[in-house]
């Protein structure tokens, strides 16, 4: 068998991809902050999202979910400020040929400013009001966020299991 440098070990490429996502909720403003990917993005080119990401080797993915936040718009939370919201587990993804499993945690604790941290892959950061959430969104996330703006208990959506 011949090594593919760009091919990833079988033990790896076997593996589920572990992401964290991030609803940050400011109550007294009934405000969500929102991330719209960039236009030439591998995933979800345009839509609307939550900051999001994957997990990196030996990561908690409390400190994933700590890092994307910090990383993407600059705002800081600490992991104990972390609730549960959902859960996606998907059999298929971009870059996730053998699924991912999200965890989307939420917070209405943080410090620090929002802004896009990271032009090169989104377009906008923005606060945006409960009731405006815009329609071209990540479906996935939209489901959680859904359910969290619902007050419903932490869920579970399956994507691609048919």
């Amino acid at each position: 068998m011949q090594h593919r440098p760009e091919a990833l070990p079988p033990a790896l490429s076997a593996m589920t991809l572990l992401a964290a996502s991030v609803i940050v909720h400011d109550p007294s403003t009934q405000r969500v902050l929102l991330l719209r990917r960039g236009e030439k993005g591998k995933f979800g080119p345009g839509l609307w999202d939550l900051p999001s990401g994957k997990s990196d080797p030996g990561e908690p993915v409390t400190a994933t979910a700590v890092r994307e936040l910090r990383e993407e718009t600059g705002l800081v939370v600490a992991p104990e400020d972390l609730r549960l919201a959902h859960v996606v587990h998907a059999a298929w993804g971009v870059e996730a040929p053998n699924g991912y499993l999200t965890l989307v945690f939420s917070t209405t604790r943080w410090s620090g400013t929002a802004e896009n941290r990271e032009p090169a892959k989104h377009s906008a950061v923005v606060w945006t009001p409960i009731t405006a959430i815009p329609a071209e969104f990540v479906p996935s996330t939209r489901t959680a966020l859904d359910a969290h703006l619902a007050s419903a208990p932490a869920s579970l959506s399956l994507r691609g299991w048919e």
